[in-house]
């Protein structure tokens, strides 16, 4: 596979905020310093907010590669996520991530393999197996008829 890029700018505005923008994309993103850190906005994208997206966003198409790939047909595909944040020796680290995919299929017979790949779609995820960052997966699979 060739190398593939991705590229993006950032423009500083005022005080701790800033917008990121792509050439290859529409839209822009106001980022901004976390209101818990020292003159922090809130209501602003921080970069912990974006690092955790970037996990959870790559899991998602992750998962829904893999899903096609292994025909397992679902209903519907939620899934919320928390990004922690420690200080640990002087330094602050993303240190875990927490996936909470829900996915709802409607064959009982299928929740075996709905877990599968879920559980494979979090190992081969790209920006997962990237980072630093404990990776954990906890999901929930309903039935629906």
């Amino acid at each position: 596979m060739e190398n593939h890029i991705y590229n993006v700018n950032l423009k500083w505005e005022s005080d701790r905020k800033g917008l990121i923008s792509s050439p290859e994309l529409p839209t822009t993103i106001e980022v901004a310093t976390p209101p818990e850190f020292d003159k922090g906005m809130p209501n602003i994208w921080s970069p912990e907010h974006l690092f955790t997206a970037s996990v959870l966003s790559c899991f998602m198409t992750t998962f829904l590669a893999i899903s096609e790939y292994s025909k397992l047909d679902f209903i519907s595909f939620e899934c919320s996520s928390e990004g922690i944040l420690e200080k640990i020796e002087g330094k602050y680290l993303m240190t875990k991530i927490i996936l909470k995919p829900t996915l709802t299929i409607a064959d009982l017979n299928k929740i075996e393999k709905a877990q599968r790949v879920l559980e494979l779609s979090e190992k081969a995820c790209l920006i997962s197996n990237s980072i630093k960052s404990e990776v954990i997966l906890k999901p929930t699979i309903n039935i629906e008829n």
